[in-house]
């Protein structure tokens, strides 16, 4: 076995190794070559966005299927590489075509291989010693295992997809479609009435952990980012969090004990966060202010605690107690919304409903 065919082979190796660990084995940040291929291609693809201007959104939309297909070109090139560098050395001996001569040339080697691992298997080439049919019997099973597992696995993505905007698009709904978690809450309890507040929140608590996981099982769900910000993971676990942390610190803590200690409304903050940890944790980019901003929470509180007493809510405001519970989670999802390319009052249209005509721009370049 010459040099050639060792690395060769520990080229198949390592890109197997990387299926396995990013495919079966499924966790967040855990395969060797593939994490750090798809933060690449989403820099490059981030970065030609910025040549669109005003579409830049819509163009980064199309990121993470274009990501899910360099990942599987990335795959297979890898492979077909580590087959051809084992197969050169055999060109003319013991792998010929059935007749004519045989070129030994990397690119008939790239040919030889590529044939070796499809599922048709066509080609002129054939192997002529135990040897080298072995080799073409384990490439074979090689290319076949592997189809069949990159298939299923963009199933799991696709459907962790989908679950993910239907979490989204529910949350907004309860919003009224405004995106204020102070409209939620406002819903929530009508009229001051939140004896299903509980229910309807613990509604929420299991397809928010199994977007969670699906994210921790599946990192190419970071990369797809929709036009509309309404299903961006930024904003829908900013409206959950708003909305727990409003109700710890607008409600009468005596008359609506019961819902600020219910288990629905714990989880959710737990498990938002968790999913937003798993983001910043994994992200290809970490930028963004570790702390939020005094005034911008102020502003903010202010807006929501008057919505709910315009809903017929009563409120005893806490601001400090709603600034130091924001403080714990704002600034995870300053550092994730922005990597995805959504800007503050995407994430947080209250403040940008509440500010007076002629304001907007102000404040935008402010945020």
């Amino acid at each position: 076995m010459t040099l050639e065919q060792i690395i060769g082979a520990g080229l198949m190796l390592l890109f197997l190794a990387d299926i396995f660990l990013t495919v079966l084995y499924a966790r967040a940040g855990t395969g060797l070559l593939a994490p750090r291929w798809n933060r690449l291609m989403w820099a490059l693809l981030k970065a030609l966005s910025g040549l669109f201007g005003r579409r830049r959104g819509s163009m980064l939309s199309l990121a993470g299927p274009l990501i899910v297909i360099l990942l599987i070109l990335f795959w297979t090139f890898g492979l077909i590489v580590g087959a051809a560098l084992v197969i050169r050395p055999e060109l003319g001996a013991a792998i010929r075509p059935s007749n004519g001569d045989t070129p030994r040339d990397f690119v008939t080697a790239l040919l030889v291989a590529g044939n070796s691992l499809s599922i048709a298997g066509a080609g002129d080439y054939s192997p002529h010693t135990a040897g080298t049919r072995t080799l073409f019997l384990l490439n074979s099973v090689v290319g076949t295992s592997v189809l069949s597992l990159v298939l299923s696995y963009l199933v799991q993505v696709y459907s962790g997809l989908r679950e993910r905007n239907a979490l989204a698009l529910t949350i907004d709904l309860m919003t009224g479609g405004t995106g204020d978690a102070a409209e939620m809450l406002a819903r929530l309890g009508p009229d001051g009435d939140f004896s299903d507040a509980t229910t309807e929140l613990g509604n929420l608590v299991r397809p928010l952990a199994q977007t969670k996981e699906a994210h921790h099982f599946y990192p190419l769900l970071f990369y797809f980012r929709f036009k509309e910000p309404i299903y961006a993971v930024s904003r829908f676990t900013f409206i959950l969090l708003d909305v727990v942390t409003l109700i710890d610190t607008t409600l009468d803590r005596h008359e609506h004990k019961t819902l600020q200690r219910s288990a629905p409304v714990e989880s959710l903050r737990r498990c938002a966060v968790m999913l937003l940890e798993t983001l910043d944790r994994n992200f290809p980019t970490r930028d963004g202010p570790r702390a939020g901003s005094t005034a911008r929470s102020e502003e903010s509180y202010a807006l929501a605690v008057a919505t709910l007493r315009r809903a017929g809510v009563e409120v005893r405001p806490d601001p400090v107690s709603y600034a130091r519970q924001r403080g714990r989670w704002e600034p995870l999802i300053l550092r994730v919304a922005p990597t995805l390319g959504y800007g503050t009052d995407e994430i947080e249209p209250r403040r940008r409903r509440g500010r007076p005509a002629g304001a907007g721009a102000e404040h935008a370049t402010a945020s």
